[in-house]
């Protein structure tokens, strides 16, 4: 069988964190693209992404700290992100909780939808046993990349 995914596997090289890097740059420059187009940034989508997926209605705190563990941003860049979404009503205040609005909910959808496309285009041919083996390894990779803060030294 020969299809465009399985050449490229082919003859690639093995993943390194360049490898990583770009891939993840790639893919995030489209999503860029999109997002755009919707006066949004990445940092505010994973927030409201963040915000709409969680089982409940979630403190600043706690947002900041989940979008903090995604992102590795800074916390007070984070507070500012959500102070953002507050401002455009996508976010609204529910007592101590932060919750999506009805506009930061359709406007995920949204962007699903114009994004859904050019996923299908870019990963549409990949072997299921390379994206399993993929997963794997990046699971493997995000898994060890958290654990370095804590041993790093300033």
């Amino acid at each position: 069988m020969t299809t465009t995914a399985s050449t490229a596997t082919a003859t690639a090289p093995a993943a390194d964190a360049r490898a990583l890097g770009l891939a993840h740059y790639a893919a995030r420059g489209v999503l860029e693209h999109v997002l755009a187009r919707h006066g949004v940034t990445f940092q505010q989508q994973v927030a409201l992404r963040t915000a709409v997926t969680a089982d409940a209605p979630q403190t600043p705190d706690e947002l900041v700290t989940q979008v903090r563990s995604s992102l590795k941003a800074d916390p007070a860049d984070i507070r500012a992100t959500l102070d953002e979404l507050l401002a455009r009503q996508l976010l609204v205040a529910d007592g101590a909780h932060l919750r999506a609005t009805d506009a930061g909910r359709e406007l995920l959808a949204v962007v699903a939808t114009e994004t859904a496309p050019i996923t299908a285009r870019v990963w549409g041919g990949i072997p299921a046993e390379d994206l399993a083996a993929a997963g794997r390894v990046l699971a493997l990779v995000t898994e060890r990349a958290d654990a370095e803060p804590a041993v790093l030294t300033v």
